[in-house]
């Protein structure tokens, strides 16, 4: 059995590791984090073996990238990209209860968590993170780096762009399209497209403010070439 190394000790690697315990297709070899204070604990009895770049070293090992809260949700990206991995080694993580229809296509690094729906020729990309009972119906594309949380329901035919993050409970009409790297606030109605780079919240939601420092700067880096701060 191939081994598995989760990057992440948080609330998003749990459960992750716990979906990949209950799939029972990986070897659970440990997470990994940068946090010092961690190192040779255990988190729900699953060792926290080193920092992130031990990736390097762990080269039989696929990997999953799961960090992230919507205070920074473009961690995920920011690890991705220090650690220069091919995509090979990024192992898919799919809960055995999520039901995932032959049309729909999932990317590598992307992990869908407990009793999510893909309905019909629903697009995943790489490094995405679906949280428990999200729906994704017809012809739904999600791109890279995104984070559907718990409850989402999408509308057929929605595009979340680059980065998009949308908060538990939000619903999405048909046809709209969330910009690269916005946050939706949960529990939020979204009945028209999402500029890139904003937070809009309410039911119907409408712009609170342009979305924080880091969601920006991951903006830039992908529009404009820049480096991120």
């Amino acid at each position: 059995m191939t081994g598995l190394v989760i990057v992440g000790a948080g609330g998003f690697a749990r459960e992750t590791a716990q979906a990949v315990r209950d799939a029972g297709e990986f070897e659970l070899l440990g997470h990994l984090d940068d946090n010092p204070a961690l190192h040779g604990t255990e988190v729900d009895g699953v060792p926290v073996l080193g920092a992130g770049d031990l990736v390097h070293d762990l080269t039989e090992a696929r990997v999953v990238v799961c960090v992230g809260n919507p205070r920074d949700y473009a961690a995920r990206a920011r690890l991705v990209r220090r650690f220069g991995l091919p995509e090979e080694r990024y192992a898919t993580v799919v809960h055995p209860t999520a039901v995932v229809s032959g049309t729909s296509v999932i990317g590598p690094g992307s992990v869908l968590l407990a009793h999510c729906v893909l309905t019909a020729a629903v697009r995943v990309g790489a490094h995405v993170s679906v949280m428990p009972h999200v729906v994704l119906t017809h012809d739904d594309v999600i791109e890279d780096f995104a984070t559907l949380t718990a409850g989402v329901r999408l509308g057929g035919g929605v595009r979340l762009e680059r980065g998009a993050y949308v908060g538990s409970g939000a619903l999405v009409r048909e046809g709209t399209t969330i910009g690269a790297w916005s946050q939706i606030g949960m529990g939020s109605s979204v009945l028209g497209d999402v500029p890139p780079g904003e937070v809009w919240v309410g039911s119907p939601a409408r712009r609170l403010r342009e979305a924080g420092a880091a969601a920006l700067a991951e903006l830039v880096t992908r529009t404009m070439g820049g480096p991120a701060t």
